[in-house]
């Protein structure tokens, strides 16, 4: 195993999708189809992949992501102001660590993790 390389988000309404996500994250995707669009998120891929339907399905709690970020109070704000949706407030989970989540428009789970510990093996 190499490690995490890609979290996909099914959404029913792709072009809204892409707009949110690059607004939520601050850059565009760098692949870009109607089948599929991919953003680099500091070296991981975000997907999105088109949904059938138009309504915004119920979605399982099951599996969580966490992108990581500098300051999880204002991303996690940031994200409610795009209209996500409160998961999980921003909480402590043991020294400096912090994490939070938010259901996207699409009612996907995204989470965020504020961790200074972590580090990327190469």
């Amino acid at each position: 195993m190499l490690g995490l390389r890609t979290t996909i988000y099914k959404v029913n309404d792709l072009a809204k999708a892409k707009e949110w996500y690059t607004d939520a994250f601050g850059r565009p995707p760098y692949f870009d189809e109607p089948f599929y669009v991919g953003f680099n998120i500091g070296g991981f891929e975000l997907g999105l992949l088109p949904e059938e339907g138009n309504e915004v399905v119920k979605k399982s709690d099951s599996v969580l992501s966490y992108w990581g970020v500098e300051d999880i109070e204002n991303e996690y704000q940031k994200l409610l102001n795009l209209g996500a949706a409160i998961h999980e407030k921003p909480t402590n989970v043991g020294g400096e660590i912090m994490v939070a989540s938010v259901k996207d428009p699409w009612n996907n789970i995204l989470g965020i993790i504020y961790n200074p510990e972590f580090k990327i093996e190469q």
